[in-house]
C-alpha cells in the first residue's frame, strides 16, 4: 500500500523513448554515453547496469515511472556504446564513481536516486558511500560486493555444481596446468595480442554468466553471449575488474563503510536461487544495514500465497517471520525475471511515495 491506502504498483512501466542524449568526455581516453527519459523535471534517479560491461538497453527505463522520475542512463567506460569500446586503461571502480558525479554535474542535478543490480549495486554502494549528500534513496538488486568467496563461488568451480554443462565449455577453454585460477587465465586470454584469442575467450566468458542468469534459462539472453562486440566488452571489463578485487581497498569495504549510507531509504531486492550473486552477500548487507528494506524473493515459478504456503507440510515449523517476507515468483539473478522486476518496481514506487509527502 501507498501512504493513501491504494496498491503499491508493481508491473513495469511501458516503454518510453529518451528526450535527450548526449555522450560526455570524461577522461583524456574515455566518453560516455547518456540518455534522459521520463518527466524533465521530474524527481531524478540513475540506472547504473551490471557488468562491469554489460551496458545499458532500453527496458531498463520500464522500472520507473515516467511520468514521476527524470530517469538517467549511462554506459560505463568501455561498454555500450560509450568509447572506446572495450577499453581498460583508465577503468576502475574509481574512475566510475567519478564518472557519476560528473555525470550528475554536466545534467545540473543536485541529488538524485541511485538504482543498481548485481555490479550495479556494487557500484551504487561505492557511490553512495563516496557521495552520500548527493543520494536521495537506494535500490539495490542482486548484492554483488565483490569479495573473494563470491568470486570464488561463480569463477573457480562453486556454481558448477548447480551448471555442469554451462561450466564445461568455460572450463575446458583453459589448459588443466592453468586451472588453479581461472579468472588469472581467463585474464591472459582476454589481453592476449590475437585478437581471435581475445574473441573466443569473451564467449566462453560471457557465455557462462547469460546461461545461469535466469533460475529457468532465457535464450533471448543466451543469445548475447553468441555478439563478438557485446561478449568484447563484458568479459574484458569484467575481467579486469575481478582480477583486481574491484579496486576497492579491502575485501570487506563495501561493508565496512555501511554507516556512511545508514540514513539513506534503501531496498535490498535479492533472488533466493541467485546463483552468480548468491544470497550470502544480500544476507551479509542485510545484517550490516537493517536499516534497509530487504526483500528476498523466493519461490520461483509459482504463484504462492502466504496462506498456501503456512498449508504446506514441509513448512509447518518455519517461522511466521520469515513466511511474511516477500514470497513471489522468479527468482534467480536477472532484475527482468518476473518476482525481481515486480520488488523493484514496487521499491521505486515507496521511494516516490515518500518523495511526494
Amino acid at each position: 500500500m501507498d501512504l493513501s491506502g491504494r496498491p503499491l504498483r508493481r508491473d513495469l512501466y511501458a516503454q518510453v523513448e529518451p528526450y535527450d542524449s548526449g555522450f560526455l568526455k570524461v577522461s583524456d581516453v574515455h566518453t560516455i554515453y547518456y540518455e534522459q527519459s521520463g518527466n524533465p523535471q521530474g524527481h531524478p534517479v540513475v540506472f547504473l547496469h551490471g557488468g562491469p560491461g554489460a551496458g545499458t538497453s532500453p527496458g531498463n527505463r520500464r522500472f520507473f515511472d515516467p511520468e514521476f522520475y527524470r530517469i538517467v542512463l549511462f554506459d560505463q567506460r568501455g561498454a555500450g556504446r560509450s568509447t572506446p569500446h572495450a577499453c581498460l586503461e583508465e577503468n576502475t571502480t574509481w574512475d566510475l564513481v567519478a564518472d557519476i558525479e560528473k555525470l550528475r554535474e554536466h545534467l545540473d542535478i543536485p541529488e538524485w536516486q541511485v538504482f543498481g543490480g548485481s555490479w550495479g549495486s556494487t557500484l551504487a554502494l561505492a557511490y553512495s558511500q563516496t557521495h552520500p549528500d548527493k543520494v536521495t534513496g537506494i535500490v539495490l538488486r542482486g548484492i554483488f560486493l565483490l569479495r573473494k568467496k563470491e568470486l570464488d563461488w561463480f569463477y573457480e568451480g562453486g556454481a558448477a555444481a548447480i551448471y555442469p554443462d554451462a561450466w564445461e565449455p568455460f572450463r575446458d577453454f583453459i589448459p588443466e596446468e592453468e586451472r588453479n585460477c581461472f579468472i588469472t587465465a581467463y585474464t591472459k586470454r582476454l589481453t592476449s595480442s590475437d585478437a581471435n584469442v581475445q574473441i573466443e575467450a569473451a564467449k566462453r566468458w560471457t557465455m557462462w554468466e547469460m546461461m545461469t542468469a535466469h533460475l529457468v534459462q532465457n535464450h533471448d539472453n543466451i543469445k548475447r553471449g553468441e555478439d563478438d562486440k557485446f561478449s568484447l566488452a563484458f568479459a574484458r571489463i569484467e575481467n579486469h575488474y575481478f582480477v583486481n578485487k574491484g579496486f576497492l581497498p579491502s575485501d570487506s569495504y563495501l561493508l565496512d563503510n555501511v554507516d556512511k549510507i545508514r540514513h539513506i531509504k534503501a531496498f535490498i531486492v535479492q533472488g533466493r536461487y541467485d546463483v552468480c550473486c548468491p544470497m550470502m552477500s544480500a544476507w551479509d548487507l542485510h545484517k550490516a544495514w537493517p536499516e534497509a528494506e530487504f526483500k528476498s524473493v523466493v519461490m520461483s515459478g509459482l504463484q504462492t500465497s502466504l496462506s498456501d504456503l503456512k498449508n504446506l507440510p514441509w513448512l509447518s515449523n518455519v517461522s511466521h517471520l520469515a513466511l511474511t517476507r516477500s514470497v513471489i515468483p522468479d527468482a534467480g539473478h536477472s532484475a527482468n525475471e518476473v518476482g525481481i522486476a515486480a520488488e523493484l518496481v514496487s521499491a521505486n514506487e515507496k521511494l516516490k511515495d515518500m518523495l511526494r509527502k
